[in-house]
């Protein structure tokens, strides 16, 4: 479950860190849909930061994904992108780590600018995030108003990505769209949208709907028939997609039709009375079995 959960990590990403799927973020979240940040003004930038735990031990925390927005030569901001699959109420104490690391660095001079840090949270999961406390309400309910006021009130910023409505979903050009309105329509979807990054949508898709990402780029576009060069509309790659699925279904509907077969000749065969070396030659040579996968069956199926 964890290894899933890593993979499916990875894969969304992979998908944020394309340049203009960040700016498209950015620009829909926290500019209302305004092309304010470009991909080509988009740096990379270090997803790790180092600090001393208590014990006076050099810990590391990595972010997603984090993006220096460039005015010419100096950092005019920096953002940090972070993904969630379950709601976590200390998701604020995680916050203030990750940007009190990125202050401390620009305090010890470890880059030339003073600039915000920005953290946004995409938050995926299909149960509601109800509770999203700031610093005071998730530490301070006990302590007196006259000291409350000197508590600094760090807040996460939150957004339910699977619910967001129509009117912020159209906010969004890139393939981020995409993902937003197959999420919100399922197979309903319809767009004569422009796919950019072919594979790495289908793979947000994927892990988004709840399958395992167990296949490579290249092998989703060779089965899909398409080149990450090829021109085509989310309408036309969808219909792909729907047509791999169809003959995976298939597949697996042969699959689970033999292994009934076998499961019925072993029953049949008990009920007959054969014993049990007679009945594994048998459905050995039906089903053109090797040993191990014999022996497999009988130990199901034989009692």
């Amino acid at each position: 479950m964890r290894e899933n959960r890593e993979k499916n990590d990875l894969v969304t990403k992979n998908f944020e860190t394309f340049p203009d799927v960040a700016a498209d973020i950015i620009n829909a979240l926290l500019h209302n849909g305004k092309l304010v940040v470009t991909k080509e003004n988009l740096l990379p930038a270090p997803t790790e930061s180092i600090y001393t735990s208590g014990e006076n031990r050099l810990r590391n925390q990595l972010q997603d994904v984090v993006k220096y927005e460039m005015a010419g030569e100096r950092i005019r901001a920096q953002y940090m992108i972070a993904n969630q699959s379950a709601p976590d109420v200390k998701m604020v104490l995680r916050k203030a780590g990750y940007t009190g690391g990125g202050y401390r660095e620009q305090y010890e001079g470890k880059v030339m600018d003073m600039y915000p840090i920005i953290e946004m949270i995409l938050y995926w999961g299909r149960e509601h995030w109800e509770k999203q406390p700031g610093i005071h309400e998730l530490c301070c309910g006990k302590v007196p108003e006259e000291l409350r006021k000197y508590v600094d009130d760090i807040r996460v910023h939150i957004w339910e990505m699977r619910y967001l409505p129509q009117e912020v979903r159209e906010r969004f050009h890139s393939d981020m769209r995409i993902v937003l309105d197959y999420l919100a329509e399922g197979n309903n979807l319809r767009s004569d949208q422009k796919v950019v990054h072919k594979a790495a949508l289908i793979r947000m898709i994927n892990v988004l709907s709840g399958e395992e990402d167990s296949t490579t780029e290249s092998a989703i576009l060779k089965e899909m028939n398409i080149r990450e060069e090829d021109e085509i509309t989310m309408c036309e790659l969808f219909e792909q997609y729907v047509r791999m699925g169809k003959r995976e279904g298939r597949q697996e509907g042969r699959q689970e039709e033999r292994q009934s077969g076998i499961k019925a000749l072993i029953i049949t065969c008990i009920e007959l009375g054969a014993d049990y070396n007679t009945t594994a030659e048998k459905v050995k040579t039906r089903f053109q079995l090797s040993e191990e996968s014999v022996t497999e069956n009988m130990n199901l199926y034989w009692n």
